[in-house]
């Protein structure tokens, strides 16, 4: 995510209305050389003068495009429209020491879990086994298998796009021996290859993550591990979206196992008007 640039303003001052400017959204992703703005309705017509400043100013990017609408779908993808430069959605992306190979079109990104990413891959213990229930093209299981010791990371897409992605960044990253690919969807495959395999399990898609906590604990050894869970919640005012997560969640688990405690939770980012992704690490112990 990069945050608007005062020469962009500057680039845009004669070209748009005071009132206008307001308007440009003071954030937009650059993945690799791509960027992905988002333009309000009015200012529409403006999109391409927008596109000419961020490829003014950021010298790297090569394509830029206007998403047009939000994420959804099983495979969590958005409609881009192309503005202006390569017609291309495929780039080299690097962060923390990894590379991947996106196409922004075909398989899900975002650039506001690269903290998560890395906080997650810090708390792999040597030797541990992992279970990525929803593995996209990778960014989590590769970032722990380059920062930690896991003996293996199993990591679980049902997109076949987002899967071909996938095991091109495990051949670029060089970690076939420990990040192991599996297409299909995470509930067939955790019943029928990954009982009681992992000591911990990731749970990076928070629309199915709450659906999908029963087969998580099933991936789990029967010592007990760690889940950690991603999750959308709403916070009306004065409320924490943290808590109000830990509630829902914590009185799911308690109908799946007796012993657990969620052990650290915190606002991955706002999505909307008092929508947020949080996160919630939860130990259990059998």
């Amino acid at each position: 995510m990069v945050q608007l640039k005062g020469n962009l303003k500057t680039v845009l001052a004669d070209k748009l209305e005071p009132e206008q400017l307001k308007q440009i959204y003071k954030t937009y992703d650059i993945v690799g050389d791509i960027a992905v703005i988002r333009v309000p309705e009015p200012l529409r017509h403006h999109s391409k003068l927008i596109a000419e400043a961020i490829m003014s100013t950021h010298r790297e990017v090569k394509a830029v495009w206007r998403q047009s609408s939000s994420v959804s779908g099983d495979y969590r993808l958005r409609s881009l429209e192309f503005l202006l430069g390569e017609k291309t959605t495929e780039t080299l992306y690097k962060e923390h020491g990894c590379v991947y190979k996106i196409d922004l079109r075909k398989a899900y990104f975002s650039l506001r879990l690269s903290y998560e990413r890395l906080r997650i891959a810090e708390l792999i213990q040597p030797g541990e086994v992992v279970v990525n229930m929803f593995a996209g093209v990778g960014c989590y299981s590769i970032a722990i298998a380059k920062h930690s010791e896991p003996l293996k990371v199993f990591s679980i897409d049902v997109n076949p796009c987002a899967f071909q992605y996938l095991h091109e960044n495990i051949r670029l990253n060089r970690v076939a021996d420990v990040v192991v690919p599996i297409q299909g969807d995470a509930k067939k495959v955790t019943e029928k290859e990954l009982q009681n395999a992992a000591d911990r399990v990731l749970m990076p898609l928070p629309e199915r993550a709450y659906e999908y906590l029963d087969y998580a604990m099933l991936a789990l050894k029967p010592t007990g591990g760690w889940i950690h869970y991603y999750g959308f919640e709403y916070a009306k005012k004065n409320e924490n979206p943290v808590e109000t997560a830990e509630t829902k969640v914590s009185e799911k688990m308690r109908r799946l196992c007796s012993n657990f405690r969620v052990e650290f939770g915190r606002i991955v980012r706002p999505i909307g008007p008092r929508w947020y992704q949080v996160v919630l690490d939860i130990h259990v112990r059998n």
